[in-house]
């Protein structure tokens, strides 16, 4: 009984860290974050970040493709070779594609989106006018809002996801907090 329980397990754990290359190993290259301030520190608003929101929007999308491989080796499994471990790798990859249709089904949206882009590139516009919130207006993107450090004017209200950025708590807690938030924001926005 424990034997079918640790090679479902096996495959489920198997078929969710392939699903996630992407998300986990691309961005979090050296020469992705020459740009960027290391892991906690806010990032300043500009063209590098807002082409990193796009670029994780992508590696998202990126996700349902690596996921078919586990979800064909999870189906050779079950029909050639051991059930539970092809369960568990079908389960979890057939999990993350219904997941991730039926959320733009919903309409839910996920943590980097095209909208995102958007308004952050509006941010940056807005701090470049002649509307701008101060006379030396510099906005960054800090954990929970986009807020121009100058004056502190909250300039956007949303909170930050995780971008790809090398962590600082350690390869360890950090590959765990990523695989259990999937880069979502762990703290909730301001309103």
């Amino acid at each position: 009984m424990w034997a079918i329980f640790f090679e479902f397990l096996l495959g489920a754990v198997v078929a969710h860290l392939i699903s996630r290359v992407p998300f986990l190993t691309f961005p979090r290259l050296r020469a992705w974050n020459v740009q960027f301030s290391p892991h906690p520190e806010h990032i300043y608003i500009d063209s590098h970040l807002i082409q990193r929101v796009l670029h994780m929007r992508a590696f998202y999308w990126l996700g349902m493709v690596f996921a078919l491989i586990p979800l064909v080796f999870g189906w050779l499994s079950l029909a050639h070779g051991s059930a539970p471990i092809g369960f568990g790798m079908w389960t979890v990859s057939g999990w993350l594609l219904l997941s991730r249709l039926t959320a733009v089904i919903s309409g839910e949206e996920h943590p980097w989106t095209k909208q995102l882009a958007m308004r952050l590139q509006l941010v940056k516009n807005e701090s470049e006018s002649e509307n701008q919130c101060c006379p030396f207006s510099f906005p960054v993107w800090e954990v929970s809002a986009v807020r121009c450090t100058t004056c502190g004017k909250n300039l956007l209200n949303v909170p930050r996801p995780d971008l790809g950025r090398p962590r600082k708590d350690g390869k360890i807690r950090g590959f765990i907090r990523l695989m259990l938030t999937d880069g979502r924001p762990i703290v909730a926005s301001e309103e």
